[in-house]
């Protein structure tokens, strides 16, 4: 399996736990007041997400993934999920199945975001929580660390950059925004869907 993603969490680096902490605390203070009783975790890699936030999430929750190891992964790490192989562009639920809706660091490798947001959308009757890399700020993190020197800091499956700015025209293009928040090196993001 391809641990990549889960091994970024396990990083020894305190400045790299710091940012990750702090992250998932913006993520936790946006989730914490909305009470949810429905979630899904669109891109739910290896559970990380669902592990952080459990104590705010119902004891039942849904994740999808492209890739089966990860899938397989979180469902052996939150066996009270429920968890899937799909593509956010086509998601296998109904109409307005899911109170909120996470895609966290997601939707930058997607090469046209703007189906996957609309199945997002879809999908949620409440909020969507987003999040992407906040550029340049998440290349400088990388060249500072020595990664990705050949590409100028920027990650080889990141097809997609965003600022606070043309992160908020995009979104506010398909659904209702809400907020657009910053945690360097990332932004993270609560819309709704659109009326």
């Amino acid at each position: 399996m391809d641990t990549s993603n889960y091994e970024k969490f396990q990083t020894a680096n305190p400045v790299v736990r710091r940012l990750i902490d702090r992250f998932y605390g913006k993520v936790a203070a946006a989730v914490g007041p909305l009470d949810p009783g429905t979630v899904l975790d669109a891109g739910c890699g290896e559970g990380e997400t669902l592990a952080r936030l459990d104590s705010l999430l119902p004891a039942s929750v849904t994740g999808v993934d492209l890739n089966p190891a990860s899938v397989e992964f979180a469902a052996k790490r939150i066996p009270s999920g429920d968890f899937r192989v799909a593509d956010l562009n086509d998601l296998p639920f109904e109409d307005d199945s899911f109170d909120l809706v996470l895609c966290l660091e997601v939707l930058e490798h997607i090469p046209d975001p703007a189906p996957a947001l609309a199945e997002l959308s879809r999908v949620c009757r409440g909020d969507i929580l987003i999040s992407v890399p906040s550029e340049p700020w998440f290349r400088l993190g990388s060249l500072a660390r020595g990664k990705y020197l050949k590409d100028w800091g920027n990650h080889p499956e990141h097809v997609n950059h965003w600022n606070p700015r043309s992160l908020s025209e995009f979104l506010g293009g398909g659904t209702e925004l809400v907020s657009v928040q910053r945690s360097t090196p990332w932004l993270v993001a609560q819309v709704r869907p659109a009326v």
